[in-house]
């Protein structure tokens, strides 16, 4: 399958999700490169910055299930080139 570079950002606004989040990453270490985080408590949430390498399935796949998080957005941008 093919590979793309892509970044997967998430807002947390339930700090109560941080240990499910922490395991969700684990789960997909394999395509994460770099892992971001950014705790604004005066805004009362947390942004998690994710680059990562896979198909654009395992990171739909991963942008999806935090994305089902209660208190948890995600989104993905996914480049159009291929990874040779």
């Amino acid at each position: 399958m093919e590979k793309r570079i892509g970044t997967i950002t998430l807002l947390v606004s339930d700090r109560s999700q941080s240990e499910s989040i922490n395991h969700l990453i684990s789960d997909f270490s394999d395509i994460i490169l770099c892992r971001q985080g950014l705790p604004l408590q005066q805004h009362g949430i947390a942004v998690i910055s994710l680059i990562v390498s896979g198909t654009v399935d395992r990171i739909n796949g991963l942008c999806g299930r935090a994305g089902r998080m209660a208190g948890v957005e995600a989104k993905a941008v996914v480049t159009r080139q291929v990874e040779s």
